[in-house]
This record gives C-alpha cells, sequence and structure tokens, in this order.
C-alpha cells in the first residue's frame, strides 16, 4: 500500500476528457480559487473505490500522496482517513493521530471538495466532547481553505443539534469576501434550519441585513416562499 500504487491505480482509471472538465469545473485557470491544480480525471466513486482498497496505508505514503499535484491523489488521501476514522476498530489514539496528521495539511486540503468531503468526519468528529479552540484559530487564519474547514467542522456538531459554535464562526465569517465562504456559511445555517427552524430565524432576524445575498439564499431555501422573500427583502 503505497502512494506510488495508489497514483497508478488512480492513472488507470483517469481520463484527459474528463480532467479538462474537472479543471474548469475547479476553476484553475490563472486568478481562480484552484489555479495552477492538476487533474488526472477520476471521477468521485472511483477515487473512493480505490481509498477503500487502500485504508491501512501508512502515514508517510499518505504524505506523499498529499503533497501530490494531481488533485484526485490528494483527495484519495483524505478519503482513506475519512474511511479510518469511521470504522469502529480504529481506537481513540489512532483517532488523535489522525486528526493531528490532519490539521498538519489543511492547507493540502486546497480545494472546496477537498474541505468538504474530509473536515467534518476527521476534525469535526474527533471535536465531539473536546474544547473547539482550534475551530476559532482556523476560522482566523489568512487561508481560505483553512477557513472553510473551520465553519464545514460544525457539521457534525449540528448533526447533534449542537449550534453554538456553527452560529458564532457564521457571525465571525459572514462579512468574507470570497463567494465560496458565503456558500459554507448559508450551507451550515441551512442544516441548523433543518434541526432546530426556531433557532435559524432567530439568527436571521438579526443578521439577514448582514449576511451575503449568496449565503442567505442558501440558508433559506426549505422555508416558504413567504418567509424567503421576506429574509430577502430584508437585504433590499
Amino acid at each position: 500500500m503505497t502512494a506510488r500504487f495508489v497514483l497508478s491505480e488512480l492513472q488507470s482509471v483517469g481520463s484527459p476528457e474528463k480532467a479538462a472538465h474537472l479543471s474548469r469545473f475547479f476553476k484553475t485557470g490563472p486568478g481562480q480559487y484552484g489555479e495552477g491544480d492538476r487533474f488526472l480525471g477520476v471521477m468521485v466513486p472511483q477515487t473512493r473505490s480505490i481509498a477503500k482498497a487502500n485504508k491501512a496505508m501508512p502515514f508517510d505514503e499518505l504524505q506523499l500522496l498529499l503533497d501530490s499535484p494531481w488533485h484526485e491523489a490528494r483527495l484519495c488521501a483524505l478519503l482513506i482517513l475519512v474511511y479510518r476514522c469511521q470504522c469502529r476498530k480504529t481506537t481513540a489514539e489512532e483517532r488523535e493521530k489522525i486528526c493531528r496528521f490532519y490539521l498538519k495539511n489543511t492547507r493540502r486540503c486546497n480545494n472546496w471538495d477537498l474541505v468538504d468531503l474530509s473536515c467534518r468526519d476527521i476534525l469535526g468528529e474527533y471535536l465531539i466532547g473536546r474544547d473547539r479552540s482550534i475551530l476559532y484559530e482556523l476560522a482566523a487564519s489568512d487561508n481560505l481553505w483553512e477557513q472553510r474547514i473551520a465553519i464545514v467542522s460544525t457539521w457534525a456538531f449540528i448533526r447533534r443539534s449542537d449550534f453554538a459554535d456553527t452560529l458564532a464562526l457564521a457571525e465571525r465569517l459572514m462579512t468574507h469576501r470570497h463567494d465560496l465562504m458565503h456558500k459554507a456559511v448559508g450551507w451550515m445555517l441551512r442544516e441548523v434550519g433543518k434541526r432546530d427552524r426556531e433557532v435559524l430565524t432567530d439568527f436571521l432576524e438579526r443578521y439577514a441585513t448582514r449576511l451575503p445575498r449568496t449565503a442567505l439564499r442558501y440558508a433559506i431555501e426549505h422555508y416558504p416562499e413567504d418567509r424567503r422573500q421576506y429574509f430577502l427583502k430584508m437585504k433590499s
């Protein structure tokens, strides 16, 4: 179970046509958020299959994958970590090692899919019942991906109807300049609303005028039309 073997597996199922499509989809052009990223053209289900077959890969080999210029190699390494975290046989000591390894490599999660498919199950789940100050450190980072990790990791808490950190981080990040953060904030607020509509409504009554329109639209997606219009008009 080596990085070289996994990369060869990924390359064997890659496609130049899909690579070109993924490069456009993930905005890899000059000045775009994914500038310079490279794709093999592997679809996520294929990457998941390869990751599941290599769950026992040691950390030094995973590091080689995370250091790879290929997007799918980094994704495969992150999915391996996710599957290890989800395994009931994984010990508490191993989960801590995985979380520390993940935090060491947050800047290798350098696109929104890499963040969204990894942070909840690795970092968020680890922080259940633990000190969460690391999320506020990440939110204060100058790195877009670390900031996104901070808010999306709270999805693990939301699933347990624990909303305090999501709301606090949403308040801190709502004025972020990047659209990808507007979407992440709105998405997590929407997840809060799925669990407790009253909590979300109270938050929106206070902050709808300050939320970027994209974040607000994401947050109110499951409201009835009249309520959606009510909050949208608060932005006018």
